[in-house]
C-alpha cells in the first residue's frame, strides 16, 4: 500500500470502499477546485499526513498559515529532524532565500522569467514594456555578479560606481551591450523616466524590514536540491495576514520557481532514480505566473509532482489554464459556482452534467483519476476525515528550524545595512570592509594630520583678518575646557 495514496471513499454496490491513486500516476499532477468551506484543505490534509507518513519528500505553500502550520503537529518523532517551517512572518528569525544565488548559466533566464512573472502579476495594472525591458536586464547582470541579491537591483540603477563592477562581471554580451552602449547613454531626464517605475515598484517591497531580511541575504538557508533529494519536509507559512498579499506572492512564487530549478538540475541523474517530490500549492492562483505553466509541462521526467487547489477557473490567467487542462492527470471537484459548472461538464459528461456540480454537498466529489496511466471515467466519492492524531512535535520542529536555518534579526539587519544597496554608495563593500587598509582605525596617522593645529594656523593666513582674530577670540574663551572642544570651535569657525 505504500505505492497507493488513500483519496476517499467511493460507494460501489451500497457499500463504501476506500480507493486510492498510484505513485506513477501522482506524476500527471493532481487538480482540485471547489468553493470555500466545501472540504478542498481536509481532502489535501489527508495527502500530506499520508506522505509524511511514508517517509516521502513534500513542500506545502499555503498562502493562509493555518494549513502549512497545522501540519506540524502531525509530524512524527522520526521525521522532525526532516522539517524544514518557513514562517515569512518571524520578524525575530529570518531565513535567508536569495533566489539569485548560484545560479547555473543553463537557467539564468529561467530565474528571471520567474521574477519578472510574478513582478508582472502583482501590477499587471501598470506593467509596460520598458519597464520590463530595463528590469530584466538589471536582473540578468547581477545574476552574474557574486553574491548578488533582490537588493542590488535599485543599486544597479542608481550607483553607477556599483554598477562598473557588475558590468565588469556581465558574461552575456547582449546584456552587456545594453548596458555599455544603450543604459549609460540615456539622457538623464530619460534614465530617471525609465527607472522611476522599477523604484516604485520594486523599492516598495524592498523597503519591508521583513521581507528585506529574507531576499537580501546572500548565502541561503535552504538548499532546494539537497530539499528534494533528501526527502525533507519543506512548509511554507506565507500568511496573507503577516506579511501583505503582494509579498506573500512574492515568496511563494520564488520559492516554486526555486524548486522547478532543483528538479530540472536533477538531469545529471537517471530518471529511474529520481526520488518522487510532492509539491501541494494551495490557492495556487496566487503564484500561478506564465512561468508556472512550464512546470507543468515539464516537471513530471524530472518527478516534480504538482497538487494544486484553488475556487473557480477565472482566478486563473489564460496560458495557464491552458496548461492546467492539457497536462493534469487526475481532476477533483468539489461543488463549484454555475459558470465553472459548464465549462467541468465537458469533462464529465454523460455521467454527471452541470446541475450536478453546483449542487454537491460538502466532502463530496466528483473525480476522473488516473489509473496505470489512463483517464478513468467520473465516478462520485467522499474525502474522509484525517484519521491521525497529532503528535505533538509542533514547538521542536519550530526551535530546530530556527537553529539550523534562521539568524537573529539583529545580525542580519547589521549586514544588510553594511553590505547591501541600501548603504552609501561610498561605503566600504564587504570585501574592503575586511581590509585593514580601507578601515578608518587602520589609519590614525592620515585621521589625526587633518586636525593638527598647524595645518589650520596655516590656513589661517590667508583668512580675513577679522575671521582670524575671531577665531582666536574663540579659542581663548574655550581655554578652560579641554583641547579637543576648542580645537573644535577653530575648525569650526575657520571651515566658514
Amino acid at each position: 500500500m505504500d505505492d497507493v495514496t488513500i483519496l476517499g471513499e467511493t460507494n460501489y454496490r451500497g457499500k463504501f470502499t476506500k480507493f486510492g491513486i498510484r505513485r506513477d500516476d501522482r506524476r500527471r499532477h493532481m487538480y482540485v477546485i471547489g468553493k470555500t468551506g466545501m472540504g478542498k484543505t481536509t481532502f489535501l490534509e489527508n495527502m500530506v499526513i499520508s506522505d509524511i507518513r511514508k517517509g516521502n519528500g513534500l513542500c506545502v505553500v499555503d498562502p493562509h498559515g493555518d494549513f502549512a502550520h497545522k501540519m506540524l503537529q502531525y509530524v512524527p518523532s522520526n521525521r522532525v529532524n526532516d522539517v524544514i517551517y518557513f514562517d515569512a512572518g518571524d520578524i525575530n528569525y529570518p531565513l535567508g532565500f536569495n533566489v539569485m544565488e548560484s545560479v547555473n548559466p543553463e537557467y539564468k533566464h529561467l530565474v528571471a522569467s520567474g521574477l519578472l512573472g510574478v513582478f508582472k502579476k502583482i501590477w499587471a495594472d501598470s506593467w509596460g514594456p520598458r519597464l520590463e525591458y530595463v528590469l530584466r536586464n538589471t536582473i540578468l547582470a547581477l545574476l552574474d555578479y557574486p553574491g548578488s541579491t533582490l537588493l542590488g537591483i535599485m543599486r544597479m540603477l542608481t550607483d553607477k560606481s556599483f554598477r562598473k563592477k557588475v558590468i565588469s562581471k556581465v558574461t552575456d554580451p547582449v546584456v552587456k551591450s545594453f548596458w555599455v552602449d544603450e543604459y549609460s547613454r540615456y539622457p538623464d531626464k530619460f534614465q530617471q523616466e525609465a527607472i522611476a517605475p522599477i523604484q516604485n515598484k520594486v523599492g516598495q517591497f524592498l523597503s519591508i524590514s521583513l521581507i528585506r531580511n529574507i531576499v537580501g541575504q546572500p548565502k541561503s538557508t535552504i538548499n532546494m536540491r539537497d530539499v528534494i533529494d533528501s526527502k525533507k519536509i519543506l512548509l511554507l507559512n506565507l500568511s496573507k495576514g503577516k506579511v501583505g498579499e503582494d509579498a506573500s506572492a512574492l515568496f511563494g512564487a520564488m520559492m516554486i520557481t526555486q524548486l522547478q530549478l532543483a528538479a530540472m538540475s536533477r538531469v545529471d541523474i537517471q530518471e529511474e532514480k529520481r526520488v518522487d517530490f510532492y509539491l501541494y500549492v494551495d490557492e495556487f492562483q496566487n503564484f500561478a505566473t506564465d512561468s508556472f505553466a512550464d512546470i507543468l509541462s515539464e516537471a513530471r521526467k524530472y518527478r516534480l509532482n504538482l497538487i494544486m487547489a484553488h475556487q473557480y477557473i477565472n482566478q486563473l490567467p489564460e496560458t495557464v489554464y491552458d496548461a492546467v487542462f492539457g497536462n493534469v492527470g487526475t481532476m477533483i471537484v468539489f461543488r463549484i459556482g454555475a459558470q465553472d459548472s459548464e465549462m467541468f461538464e465537458t469533462e464529465f459528461e454523460p455521467v454527471f452534467t452541470a446541475n450536478h456540480l453546483v449542487n454537491l454537498t460538502k466532502y463530496n466529489v466528483y473525480l476522473k483519476l488516473m489509473i496505470n496511466g489512463v483517464a478513468s471515467q467520473a465516478f462520485s466519492a467522499q474525502s474522509i476525515a484525517p484519521t491521525w492524531e497529532p503528535d505533538g512535535f509542533q514547538d521542536k520542529i519550530i526551535r530546530i528550524s530556527r537553529e539550523r536555518y534562521a539568524k537573529k534579526r539583529e545580525i542580519i539587519e547589521g549586514k544588510i545595512a553594511r553590505f547591501s544597496g541600501f548603504t552609501d554608495s561610498t561605503e566600504p563593500t564587504k570585501g574592503e570592509m575586511e581590509s585593514p587598509k580601507s578601515s578608518p582605525r587602520s589609519r590614525p596617522n592620515e585621521y589625526q594630520k587633518k586636525r593638527e593645529p598647524k595645518k589650520y594656523q596655516n590656513r589661517s593666513d590667508t583668512q580675513p583678518r577679522q575671521n582670524q582674530s575671531h577665531s582666536q577670540s574663540k579659542v581663548n574663551d574655550d581655554s578652560h575646557k579641554p583641547f579637543k572642544k576648542a580645537f573644535q570651535s577653530v575648525q569650526k569657525d575657520n571651515d566658514t
